[in-house]
């Protein structure tokens, strides 16, 4: 299992890029498109004229001047799909709500359609002199008509692209969650079972045993319960749940440090059953204690506190240490991202007078 763990950590970087194909609405995109929907727009028009009538004459093939026409009708077409998609892509990129953007990029798209199908058109027919006039001005009809119903099929085709691409980066974040709640777990099992930790821990146990036997029954259930939770596979629990594991936390740290730690409670329970992320509160009380001073002549004093917001408050004073030791990566960085990606919301932190974190709570 941990070398599982370490290997998903190490391929943390790897999984967004190997395990879906990437897309998004670029330059390269729209080339790719453009070449593609013109083919097949080309091969369907071409395959319908080839044998049609223009004033009793038959298109042949054979016929230089009408294979010159089409040459060039293929080639300004992939420029104005070209042009339309690079166009329609600019819109759905904009950060714009999606009934403003969706109403842009349809008539915008064939808005510049109908400006540059003409040009086109005209462009193309300049070499066809011999062309009478109501067929110079039909031919310009039927390729403005077919371009607006290619505007039409660019908006369709990057309508449907772009809620790929919003599903694709949606399993992109969710498998790059997956992979920073996995090295968040591991990281707060290391955190809780180093050494340095254990060694401090056991040492107070064996102070208390023969003391004290209760308050040493009491030490090693709560240690048992930490190591249980710590290594639970869950993404979100219940603040019930976590205030449990907080207290226990709390307990060992409040034998090591006695009437130098305080920590105060103001639960309101009609949050128990609301989620928030595991380790969350304890993280909090690890950092106050870790980067603040504790001792009998400056006690530290934590807060633990709902609000009518739906969130939950940790307060602590601000007395820094001089020395404080590096952090294994579990951090408040950790726990806005981890929040971030979850739910969407915000890891509030204000520092002041007081160090404060308010955290959201997620109704069921």
């Amino acid at each position: 299992m941990p070398e599982r763990i370490s290997a998903i950590m190490l391929n943390n970087n790897n999984i967004s890029h190997h395990t879906l194909p990437y897309l998004s609405l670029n330059r390269k995109l729209a080339i790719k498109l453009s070449l593609c929907v013109n083919l097949l727009i080309f091969f369907i028009v071409t395959t319908g004229h080839l044998f049609s009538e223009v004033h009793g004459k038959s298109i042949y093939m054979e016929d230089v001047g009408v294979l010159y026409f089409f040459i060039a009708r293929f080639v300004t077409g992939f420029f104005i799909f070209y042009i339309l998609y690079e166009f329609c892509f600019w819109v759905f990129r904009k950060k714009w709500k999606s009934g403003k953007k969706y109403f842009a990029a349809f008539f915008g798209t064939v808005a510049v359609a109908s400006l540059i199908s003409p040009i086109f058109s005209k462009a193309i027919l300049l070499f066809f002199h011999s062309l009478p006039e109501d067929l110079f001005n039909r031919v310009v009809l039927i390729g403005f008509r077919k371009d607006s119903a290619s505007a039409i099929v660019v908006f369709l085709s990057t309508f449907f692209i772009s809620l790929f691409v919003r599903n694709q980066h949606t399993l992109l974040e969710n498998q790059r969650l997956l992979a920073e709640n996995i090295r968040n777990r591991h990281e707060a099992l290391k955190n809780q079972m180093n050494p340095h930790f254990l060694f401090n821990s056991l040492n107070t146990l064996d102070g208390l045993i023969g003391y004290d036997d209760e308050k040493a029954h009491s030490y090693l259930h709560s240690l048992s319960h930490i190591f249980r939770y710590t290594i639970q596979n869950k993404e979100i629990t219940t603040l019930k749940e976590e205030l449990i594991f907080v207290k226990s936390y709390a307990f060992l740290m409040k034998i090591r440090y006695g009437e130098s730690l305080r920590i105060q409670y103001k639960i309101d329970e009609k949050y128990n059953q609301f989620n928030i992320t595991p380790l969350s509160l304890q993280l909090l009380i690890e950092n106050a204690i870790k980067h603040n001073v504790v001792n009998a002549r400056h006690p530290l004093t934590i807060s633990i506190e709902t609000t009518e917001n739906n969130t939950i408050v940790v307060i602590n004073a601000i007395k820094p240490k001089i020395n404080v030791e590096a952090g294994e990566g579990i951090g408040l960085a950790n726990l806005v991202e981890r929040y971030k990606l979850l739910f969407g919301l915000d890891v509030l932190i204000n520092k002041n007078e007081d160090f404060v974190v308010e955290i959201p709570l997620i109704a069921v």
